[in-house]
């Protein structure tokens, strides 16, 4: 059960389109933690990689330097127009 709605269990015969329309009726909180869910579960099939553990990622929060590229190639693209 996932929430308060209840989601039959899946089995190897169920097929995606019959899991689909039930993903749809749950509230988004929900979908966000089947979400997750899957996510991590892939992510363990993958190999390298451990359940709990954090990846850092790349943000553009603060890149300054990439903003100012940005900001002179779309003014050298406007000029040119």
């Amino acid at each position: 059960m996932i929430g308060k709605h209840r989601i039959n269990r899946y089995s190897p015969s169920m097929k995606l389109a019959e899991l689909i329309p039930a993903l749809h009726e749950l509230p988004r909180a929900d979908k966000f933690r089947a979400v997750q869910f899957l996510t991590a579960e892939l992510a363990q099939g993958e190999g390298g990689l451990l359940p709990g553990a954090e990846y850092p990622i790349w943000s553009p929060f603060e890149a300054h330097d990439a903003a100012a590229r940005l900001t002179q190639y779309l003014r050298e693209q406007t000029e040119t127009r």
